[in-house]
């Protein structure tokens, strides 16, 4: 009896699928508002509201997705190496609170989204951010954009080419490029989630919504400059030397176990040969 094992990222069902892009669209809208929305619009007058609406909007749109993908694609197996991955990054994120973007956690996220694959690595990455705030009590309005940031960041990692076929330095300098270029957008976004709230402000950085979407996007830009470039440097960096440097051992590890935990891999088994028996 031999049984046939492969290692399987966790796939997407069309239910999955459809329930990610609408939780995406709608994140879209949620962080990119001011851009998308002219200044005689309704929303761009309830400039202080929209974040809550959003931030209230998504919760419900995140826990769809995650029972959606855990009811198609997540078995025992890999809800117990989500609670292991998301635990693991949770504690991996105190380590550089508050210092220079030292946030570990995001290698991490960038390994398991690679192996396990968009699904797994976006309801990873909410479900790790949801975990952190509750350590480090960072509980506000802003978690709901976190885990949705952190779930795209997992999940174009598992949408990076080559998954079966990329293997070495070629894969760890792929997935380091997209862990430096990801870490920046991340700190964008989060940006945008939190910028509007400044509307208030004697500030030419701060959200005008009576102003022009080139103007705000000057503005936009001139305030990630002033305010996060270090923070998101930090992180971009942090990240590309803990790939380089850990990223062969977390792959390899990784992989053993979900060549062990045989997701989504059925077991086939040999017939064995038919003997003749003399007549």
């Amino acid at each position: 009896m031999n049984a046939q094992r492969q290692a399987r990222a966790v796939r997407l069902g069309p239910r999955s699928l459809a329930a990610l892009l609408l939780v995406s669209a709608v994140g879209v809208a949620a962080f990119g508002w001011p851009f998308l929305a002219p200044p005689t619009s309704q929303l761009s007058a309830h400039a202080q509201d929209a974040p809550w609406l959003f931030a209230g909007l998504l919760v419900l749109l995140v826990g769809v997705v995650a029972a959606a993908i855990s009811e198609s694609g997540l078995g025992p197996k890999a809800v117990a190496m989500l609670g292991v991955l998301a635990a693991t990054g949770a504690a991996l994120r105190p380590i550089g609170a508050g210092t220079a973007g030292i946030e570990p956690m995001f290698f991490l996220m960038v390994l398991s989204g690679r192996v396990l694959g968009p699904g797994f690595g976006f309801v990873l990455g909410s479900v790790t951010m949801f975990a952190s705030a509750l350590l480090t009590g960072g509980v506000g309005p802003w978690l709901p954009f976190q885990m949705l940031a952190m779930g795209w960041f997992a999940m174009g990692a598992g949408l990076l080419p080559g998954p079966d076929r990329l293997r070495g330095r070629t894969e760890l300098t792929l997935l380091a490029a997209y862990g430096f270029l990801a870490a920046f957008a991340y700190g964008t976004v989060m940006n945008m989630a939190g910028w509007p709230f400044m509307s208030a402000l004697a500030s030419n950085v701060a959200f005008d919504p009576q102003a022009t979407v080139p103007a705000n996007l000057a503005r936009f830009l001139a305030y990630c400059l002033a305010t996060s470039l270090g923070w998101d440097l930090g992180r971009a960096v942090v990240t590309v030397v803990l790939t380089l440097t850990l990223g062969p051992a977390v792959l390899r590890a990784l992989r053993r176990a979900t060549r062990r935990a045989a997701f989504e891999t059925p077991v086939t088994f040999d017939t064995p040969p038919t003997v003749k028996r003399p007549t």
